[in-house]
């Protein structure tokens, strides 16, 4: 009888790759974890408890196999554990590596309720795709037969080339079309290169390319291109993202030297290209010498307030105005932060700027936890009398971000949006009521993460080919 090989969370400890010391890795942009060995992963991978019920899997936008791959990873069927894992999943080891596991999949591991530590599902995600393609399993889309169809992608980050991978593999003509020089979106210019190594990300589009997806890059989308894609392709799928930064209204807002989050990033990244980047260079965006505040508690501010130590910060302080345990943000990020030597002001608000001629502090006023707001959580309430002022070289606001006026911007007056300025869609499919368009990711959602825009790619690929098979068998009668 084969000895079992899994539900040994009682004897072995939860373990995770080797990180790096704070010290060497705040002195690059490389990521920071090792990658674990193959007797290491498949040790970890024993301790699932293989539940009956997988609240992992049912906690995972993209409902991912994830029993089923840790036990193969255990038994070291890695090729066929990797089968199992790119089936429901675009982008694996994307998401091992930056999905936020600790409130989806490990956050509602059965064995973390029980008291013996989660299963380090998202590095064992990473490392069966990393080893997938050391060993050459990954490969390019070869559809059993081409069709005459096209379909046409605006935006090239998570959603839209998840989008174009399902597309391509049922044999569709898929052109994506992106504002910037090279597609990815997020994962290329938002997401640092410590949290995610952007060969990671350029090795998938060159995948997508090689396997007939094109792409015109570069790629600004106003009203006559919109009408030239639109009478292109048999349908056409929205996937811009949202960036239009949320703003503060107050007094000295407008001060040089307050920039948005997404500006900081995306120099950086740039930078890390070896592009020239003009605002880098000037000082404008560049923290190196500076006292940096952030402000904004989520994963965005994470990022800004790293990235800034690895800068050459002389400080950096992120200001929230509400306390740990209710931050957005992902807690392991947190403390990798506080590792680095960034300082966090909880209960801590913007009430203004100060500054001549740029900006010199900001006005922070201390809160409290009030009752709860709509949401549920407790509102902050400031504290009468306890405003100081934090001075700054260098203000980063990580406030989140807002769609932008994709109405005007198309030239497309009946494009359906909500109040909030996302545009309506089908839930599951992205269907929008403008014929032939689709919609998918944070421009129908709002903010949020990479690993839904993921799911709503695959789904909206699913609902197209169906609608096309339609069409193409009604056409055959």
């Amino acid at each position: 009888m084969a000895k079992q090989p899994m539900l040994k969370f009682v004897q072995i400890d939860r373990a995770m790759p080797e990180k790096r010391a704070a010290d060497d890795r705040k002195e690059d942009f490389d990521e920071i974890y090792s990658e674990f060995a193959a007797e290491k992963a498949a040790e970890q991978a024993s301790r699932c408890s293989q539940c009956g019920v997988p609240y992992c899997q049912s906690h995972c936008p993209l409902h991912n196999n994830i029993p089923d791959w840790l036990r193969l990873t255990a038994m070291g069927r890695l090729e066929e554990a990797y089968q199992t894992s790119q089936a429901t999943n675009t982008f694996p080891e994307i998401c091992g590596r930056i999905c936020p596991q600790d409130r989806l999949c490990e956050g509602n591991c059965v064995i973390e309720q029980s008291g013996h530590g989660t299963v380090t599902i998202g590095t064992i995600e990473k490392y069966i795709t990393d080893t997938a393609w050391d060993k050459g399993w990954v490969q390019p889309v070869a559809p059993n037969a081409e069709r005459s169809e096209s379909v046409g992608i605006i935006g090239g980050g998570p959603g839209g080339l998840a989008a174009a991978d399902m597309l391509r593999r049922a044999g569709i003509q898929v052109t994506v079309y992106d504002r910037y020089d090279r597609a990815g979106g997020l994962l290329m210019y938002g997401i640092p290169g410590f949290k995610l190594e952007k060969d990671i990300v350029q090795r998938r589009n060159d995948l997508l390319a090689d396997g007939g997806v094109e792409f015109e890059l570069n790629c600004d989308v106003d009203a006559a291109k919109f009408a030239d894609i639109r009478a292109k392709h048999d349908a056409i799928v929205i996937a811009t993202g949202v960036y239009k930064s949320r703003d503060l209204n107050m007094p000295g807002s407008g001060l040089p030297g307050i920039e948005r989050a997404i500006d900081f990033l995306t120099a950086s990244n740039r930078k890390s290209f070896g592009d020239t980047v003009e605002e880098f260079d000037n000082g404008r965006l560049n923290a190196e010498g500076k006292k940096v505040v952030v402000i904004g508690g989520g994963d965005t501010a994470m990022d800004c307030v790293r990235t800034s130590i690895r800068q050459g910060a002389t400080s950096v302080k992120c200001l929230y105005r509400r306390d740990r345990a209710n931050m957005p943000g992902s807690q392991r990020e947190t403390q990798n932060a506080e590792e680095e030597g960034v300082v966090f002001e909880w209960l801590s608000a913007p009430k203004g700027f100060t500054g001549d001629e740029k900006v010199s502090g900001v006005m922070v006023q201390k809160m409290r936890l009030g009752q709860p707001d709509a949401s549920g959580r407790q509102a902050p309430e400031v504290i009468e009398g306890a405003d100081y002022v934090e001075d700054a070289d260098l203000v980063i606001k990580a406030l989140g971000f807002e769609p932008e006026d994709l109405p005007a911007l198309f030239g497309q007056p009946d494009l359906p949006v909500t109040r909030w300025g996302t545009i309506k869609a089908a839930f599951q499919t992205g269907e929008t009521e403008m014929e032939g368009v689709y919609a998918i990711g944070d421009i129908v959602r709002g903010a949020s993460l990479v690993v839904w825009a993921i799911r709503d790619g695959r789904d909206c690929a699913e609902a197209i080919i169906d609608r096309l098979n339609v069409k193409a068998s009604i056409a055959a009668e």
